[in-house]
Parts: structure tokens; C-alpha cells; sequence
């Protein structure tokens, strides 16, 4: 059981941690969240005493061992698999010391020791994990210094499953994985025997995993049961009630302040208005549970372009010269296709995204595009590379060069940057704020396609619906590539698998795909043993061509009023005429003029009705 007892952590004179407190049940599987910014990693590394608190305490049983990822990835010239049996520190002392021992009875007890700890099964355990983790044997014998960055730290990832302490640490730990990888993940921690802690905004992982959510909110910690679906409804509930409180407290307080300033002149009702006067000076404000007005992403949408946008016709693409990555490739997009590229990482699909935002050239075959195409890539190096002692403003002026201050302030506005936030330093942005503004620099010429290589890697929760909500929403192509499946499975329409240097469609849905991961089934045939041509989970899809109708019908209500406000010009213009012919006439320009007032009203009405069902189905009615 790891207990925190009123913590309170402050940083650069700011109260990060408040007092919190919170009780880990033993072998528990508990998903930290909260906001980004609200104080997760701070928390962590006040628990493995990398922080020391101002106030407040952890505790854990005596010999329990914690377990947590160190921030430098291992490197040298040892292997994957060297580097992950080693991580178990007894085992390895112990296998010395059995090499060694002269002393017969201590032999003994070492070897009962090792039996004890299954040691004997640890080279093949090590193994299993680093292969779920995607390194196949060759991989598992290369030099770690072989590797880039995020591989090494699926490697101190694998160290971490692999030593298996009491207590275990997990600060995003998809965040280096891609989504066949994740799967792995998910699947192992789910069966872990000990205690969990995991900082995670996945919602799937949170959902398959874990068993409590530990939510950090403003300097406080409040443990809830269940998976985040479970917390959702809970703490939509405790919104709701909040609210109700807090509307009940503002009527006292206001009948309370109407009171005492009826009667306190009054010396009949001067005790009794001084009474009440100290009451209201005592009422503690309840806050409202409000949202984060900054929390926006809102593309610009793009002119229309015929079909297709893209055409790839046995096509080719590589780094070298004769060794092409990908080979005989045929994929068309369309406006408004939603694909999402599947496959394990190193499989190519970085490559093909590259391809189609024209960042390589096809080797062999062609690549045609639509002649006025825009296209916005949007990679986590952008967000990395940002420089931080610039502004957003200072960066998107100089994005949208030539473009009117207005047009530039609007563009960082779509993306939650109004006011000084927009002239706030990129360096002292969270994680998520960079990657919103990455995403309003990308997309600020309004591209008919959009490529998304792992855009949710620093988004919270929260911030990923809004951004899943903004993708349903955009009216160009979508090109995705995300380990966040709950991502994939309400935006993609159309899924390609990117494997043995092939792109092709999956035909299957991601439901599907993930029991192919996990070796539970194939993707499911129809009765003719053909595979279902059916399309994958619609929620994205149908949420877009809801969208699509109803900008359908308020261009069509739009120009029908046109239409008819022309006619009213042209009757009053005749009624106004001097040279209007008889009364006869003018009476029948009368009856035509309320005819056609009565159908303008009810124009505008339907209007109105779409446009407030429109907002609504945006998110903007909130």
C-alpha cells in the first residue's frame, strides 16, 4: 500500500501540490490523470524522492521495492536483452556470487534463492517482453548505441516490466510506442500482480487497465473506482451537483445581502442584519467546475477541390537508391477521406506520409496530385524544434508573411491563443500548448489534406476529444498515424496496413485488428470466406456527413433567402416607382409583397434552426 499523506510541493514559488492526500490500495492498478500542467510528473517524482515536499509525507511498507523509469535511456555498446536481464539487480548479484562461493552452505542458499525467483526462466521472460515491445531477435543482439532515442527507452520500458517491484511507476509509457506495441502493453499491465501507477491520456489504456483513477485537480488529489469511463460519469455527476450547490449559495447570498442592506439603518433589525452580515462574510464560495476556455482546435476549412486529390500508381519510395521501403503502391484520397495508416513502427509508414506531403520522391511509378493542392504534415519534431524564446504571434506572423494582422491573430485564435497567451514565450508553454500551436502553423494556409504523425503524444484527455472533434469537423482529407486507437476508431473511415514493404487497404475493423495484434482471431469473413468489405467504425464518418448536410441545407436556406430578398427589392422598388400603373396593380404588388415576406420569415426560421443544430453538433453550442 503506498500512502500520500497532505503533500504539498511548491516550484519557483508556485503551489504545485496543496495538501493532497490519497491511499494506493494494495496491488492496484491506478491511472493518474489530470490536466496537462496540473502537477502528474511532480507528483511521481515526489513519491520516488526526486522532489522533497515542503509539507506532508509518503509512505510505503518497509522492503518495498519501486520501480520507475530514469529519464536517461541506457546506451553503450551492450545489447537490448543484456541491458533487461541486468535490470533484475538480485538475480544478477546472485548468479556472481554462485560463480564464486566456496562456502558450501551459502551456495546452498543462494541456489535455493534463484529457484525462488525463477531465474532460470528470466532470459526467455526478458525475451517475450522485448518482442512485445516490437525488437525481434536480430534487434535484441544489436548495440543499444545503435538505436535512436525512442527505442532506447522501449529498451528501459522493457527493464522496467521485467523487473517487476512492488510498487511500479509508469509516466506515459505509449508516448515511444506505436499502436501494435501499445496493445502488447496494455495486454501485460492488465495482468500485472502488483501495485500500478501510470500517468496515461489514453483513454483505451485507462479503460483496459486500470481499476481506480487518481485525479489530480487543482493542487488535490481524489481517488475514484472504476475505469475513466466510470470517472467520467462520476465526475460529470459531481459537476452537475457542484453547480446545483454553487446556484443555491449565489440565491442566499444575494437574499442575504438584499436583507442587510434593507435593514441596517433600522434599529429594530440592526442585530439581526449584523447577524446575517456575518454569516454571509463566512459562506465559502463553492467554485465552478468550468472548462478551459483555451482548450481549441478549430481548422480553417479549405476551397473545394475536384477528386482526387492524391493518385498513387505502383509507386516506390526509399532513402537509397535500389532499395526501396515501400514498392508497388496504388492509393487514391479523395476530399474528405479519413485513412488511417496502421503497422508497426519501421514498417514505412513515416515514409509513406512523407511521400504524400511531398517530402520524397517516388522512385519508381507516379504520384499525381490535384494542381492547387495544400497540404498540412504535422509531426512531433515541430513541436520539439519550436524555438522558445519566440512568441506565437512572433512565430505565425512570420508563418502567414504578407498576411494582415487580423488574419494572423484570427488563425492563433482557432487554436486557443487569444490575448497574452499569444504573446506569452513558447518556452514557458506545456507540452499540449506546443503541440496546438505546431498545429495551427501547419494548417494556417487552410491544406485540403491533412498528414498527423502522432498528434496526441502531449495532449491530455480532454484535449484529445476537443482534437478528435475538430478532425470530425474539418473538411479536407486526414491522413493519421496514432498509437491512440480510441483516436483512430472515431476519426479514420478507411484503414491501411502498412507491413513487408506494402501499403494496403485492411479490410477489416480496428476491432478487428487489434484481436490480429493480440493473436486472438483473423479479421472476420463473410460466408463466402472473402473478407467483409465493410467499412470500420463510422462514428467519424457519420458525424461528417451529418456536418456535410446540414452546411448542405444552410447554404441552401442562405440562398433562398438571397433569392427572395431580391424580390422584395424589386416590389418595393415598383411600389415606390412613380410610374406604378393602376390600383389594380399596386394591390396585386401588396399580395406579392406579404407572400413573399411570410416566405422570407419562414426562411430565416429554418435557417436559424439548422444553424443552432450545426453549432451544436460542433461542440460551439456548449
Amino acid at each position: 500500500m503506498l500512502t500520500i499523506r497532505d503533500i504539498t510541493v511548491r516550484l519557483g514559488g508556485r503551489t504545485i501540490i496543496d495538501g493532497a492526500s490519497a491511499t494506493l490500495p494494495q496491488n492496484g492498478k491506478i491511472g493518474l490523470i489530470g490536466r496537462n500542467g496540473a502537477g502528474k510528473s511532480t507528483l511521481v517524482k515526489t513519491i520516488i524522492g526526486e522532489l522533497d515536499p515542503d509539507g506532508g509525507s509518503v509512505e510505503m511498507p518497509r522492503r518495498s521495492r519501486l520501480g520507475y523509469i530514469a529519464q536517461e535511456a541506457p546506451s553503450g555498446t551492450r545489447t537490448p536483452f543484456d541491458a533487461v536481464v541486468e535490470a533484475d539487480t538480485e538475480r544478477t548479484a546472485l548468479l556472481a556470487e554462485a560463480e564464486t562461493c566456496t562456502d558450501a552452505n551459502r551456495l546452498g542458499d543462494v541456489h535455493e534463492r534463484l529457484i525462488a525467483i525463477d531465474a532460470y526462466t528470466a532470459p526467455a521472460r526478458a525475451a517475450r517482453i522485448l518482442v512485445g515491445l516490437g525488437f525481434d531477435e536480430e534487434m535484441q543482439g544489436r548495440p543499444l548505441d545503435s538505436y535512436s532515442g525512442g527505442w532506447k527507452m522501449r529498451v528501459a520500458l522493457a527493464s522496467l516490466l521485467f523487473s517487476e517491484p512492488d510498487v511500479m511507476l509508469l509516466d506515459e509509457p505509449s508516448n515511444h510506442l506505436d499502436l501494435e506495441a501499445t496493445l502488447w502493453l496494455e495486454n501485460f499491465l492488465k495482468s500485472y500482480p502488483k501495485t500500478l501507477l501510470v500517468i496515461s491520456h489514453e483513454r483505451d489504456l485507462l479503460n483496459t487497465v486500470v481499476d481506480h483513477i487518481l485525479h489530480l485537480q487543482r493542487g488535490k488529489l481524489t481517488l475514484y473506482p472504476g475505469d475513466y469511463d466510470s470517472f467520467e460519469r462520476l465526475r460529470a455527476e459531481r459537476a452537475a451537483q457542484a453547480e446545483a450547490a454553487r446556484a443555491s449559495q449565489d440565491a442566499q447570498r444575494k437574499k442575504l445581502s438584499e436583507y442587510v442592506a434593507r435593514n441596517s439603518a433600522r434599529a429594530s433589525t440592526a442585530k439581526q442584519a449584523q447577524s446575517r452580515a456575518k454569516m454571509l462574510a463566512k459562506m465559502q464560495p463553492i467554485a465552478a467546475m468550468a472548462e478551459d476556455p483555451s482548450l481549441s482546435f478549430d481548422f480553417p476549412s479549405p476551397n473545394e477541390l475536384r477528386p482526387p486529390l492524391v493518385t498513387l500508381d505502383l509507386a516506390a519510395v526509399g532513402y537509397e537508391a535500389e532499395k526501396p521501403i515501400l514498392r508497388r503502391l496504388n492509393l487514391r484520397i479523395d476530399p474528405e477521406d479519413r485513412i488511417a495508416l496502421l503497422g508497426r513502427n519501421g514498417n514505412g509508414k513515416t515514409t509513406l506520409a512523407r511521400l504524400l506531403a511531398r517530402q520524397l520522391d517516388p522512385m519508381e511509378g507516379s504520384l499525381t496530385f490535384s494542381p492547387k493542392i495544400r497540404i498540412g504534415y504535422f509531426t512531433q519534431y515541430q513541436v520539439e524544434e519550436l524555438p522558445s524564446n519566440s512568441t506565437p504571434l512572433e512565430l505565425m506572423t512570420r508563418a502567414m508573411e504578407g498576411k494582415p494582422p487580423l488574419a494572423v491573430r484570427g488563425q492563433l485564435g482557432r487554436f486557443g491563443f487569444s490575448g497574452n497567451r499569444a504573446t506569452s514565450e513558447t518556452g514557458t508553454l506545456s507540452g499540449g500548448e506546443r503541440a496546438r500551436l505546431a498545429l495551427a502553423l501547419v494548417t494556417r494556409d487552410a491544406p485540403h489534406m491533412l498528414i498527423l504523425d502522432e498528434p496526441t503524444n502531449h495532449l491530455d484527455v480532454d484535449a484529445r476529444e476537443a482534437l478528435v472533434q475538430a478532425l470530425n469537423a474539418f473538411e479536407g482529407a486526414v491522413i493519421l498515424v496514432s498509437h491512440d486507437r480510441h483516436m483512430v476508431e472515431l476519426v479514420a473511415d478507411r484503414l491501411v496496413l502498412v507491413d513487408g514493404g506494402l501499403a494496403e487497404n485492411y479490410d477489416g475493423s480496428m476491432e478487428d485488428y487489434v484481436d490480429f495484434v493480440l493473436g486472438r482471431n483473423q479479421p472476420k469473413a463473410d460466408s463466402t470466406g472473402a473478407k467483409s468489405d465493410a467499412p470500420v467504425k463510422k462514428s467519424g464518418a457519420v458525424a461528417r456527413e451529418e456536418l456535410k448536410a446540414l452546411r448542405k441545407k444552410v447554404t441552401e436556406a442562405e440562398t433562398r433567402m438571397k433569392r427572395l430578398q431580391v424580390q422584395l427589392d424589386d416590389i418595393d422598388a415598383a411600389l415606390a416607382s412613380p410610374g406604378t400603373a393602376t390600383g389594380v396593380n399596386i394591390g396585386e404588388l401588396g399580395k406579392r409583397h406579404a407572400a413573399v415576406t411570410a416566405e422570407m420569415a419562414l426562411a430565416e426560421e429554418s435557417w436559424l434552426e439548422v444553424n443552432e443544430v450545426l453549432e451544436t453538433l460542433m461542440g460551439r453550442g456548449k
